[in-house]
């Protein structure tokens, strides 16, 4: 099958520092890394190498031609990536030495996407396929159900969290991804906790606690534990964590396998520095 996704890319700047910035504080960075992100372009590069085949909708610069080469070169298929009149999207990241991380986005090209876009991708797609997108982009409702309406199975990264984005998506999931905060957010929005929303499937990630799986047609929870590992920058690692569940679905495994694979590739990506460029192979993951 395919995997379509509508979804941000940005240029991530990184700065290590001892400590987050405080307000009027100012601190000298030990190191600067510069890379491939946005939380779109980070799970379409997780899919791909997780070893599904991907195509992503979204939308640069023209300064952006150098993220679309990249996409490509890591496997993710480009054809409906946009070249728009706005600077690409781009991510200033924070990382301190416990691997703790604040980031500021400027959106830029991410927000114009366009509705032929969506529609050319998607009009490509067929019935059993996978659409997801984030809250990095514009048109997620809209995209959201034209996949829903033509048979694909549809996936919602409720990150970064926004009721209003959330809610008019809410309709047309299949399966639902959000962190323990978030899914709290959620909850006051809709009045719903997880386990009662009116989607199939909702996991819920608990950082170093691991992920709660809300079989919501069978009426069960399931706790998967994380893996043990010393992080180093935890940026990225949901993206991570999302990319390959979904490759996996994709592929025909088992919720809980899927989990159980994602976990292990989150693992990975939090002992690395870098974003969308460090995301791990399914090789390494499966030698986890």
């Amino acid at each position: 099958m395919t995997v379509y996704n509508l979804g941000s890319i940005n240029a991530d700047v990184f700065y290590t520092l001892p400590h987050l910035v405080g307000p009027g504080e100012t601190l000298a960075a030990s190191s600067l890394y510069e890379g491939l992100g946005g939380k779109g372009a980070n799970m379409s590069v997780a899919v791909a190498r997780a070893g599904s085949v991907v195509h992503h909708i979204g939308a640069v610069g023209a300064d952006g031609a150098w993220a679309i080469e990249r996409l490509a070169d890591y496997g993710v298929g480009t054809s409906f990536i946009q070249t728009v009149d706005d600077k690409t999207g781009h991510a200033i990241i924070m990382v301190d030495d416990n691997g703790e991380n604040a980031i500021v986005i400027y959106s830029g090209a991410n927000l114009r996407v366009s509705d032929a876009n969506i529609a050319q991708a998607l009009g490509q797609a067929k019935a059993g396929d996978f659409f997801i997108t984030q809250n990095e982009t514009n048109a997620q409702a809209l995209a959201a159900k034209t996949a829903k309406d033509a048979g694909l199975r549809v996936v919602y990264a409720a990150a970064p969290f926004d009721a209003s984005a959330a809610t008019a998506v809410l309709p047309y999931l299949d399966l639902l991804i959000l962190n323990q905060i978030e899914a709290e957010q959620l909850e006051r929005a809709t009045g719903m906790p997880a386990h009662e929303l009116p989607i199939a499937d909702v996991i819920v990630t608990l950082g170093s606690s691991g992920c709660l799986w809300h079989d919501n047609s069978a009426g069960t929870e399931t706790k998967f534990a994380a893996q043990k590992v010393t992080p180093i920058d935890t940026t990225g690692a949901g993206d991570t964590f999302t990319g390959f569940v979904l490759a996996a679905l994709d592929q025909g495994k088992s919720m809980a396998e899927a989990i159980d694979l994602g976990t292990k590739a989150a693992a990975i990506m939090v002992t690395r520095k870098g974003t969308a460029d460090v995301i791990p192979t399914l090789a390494e993951v499966e030698n986890f």
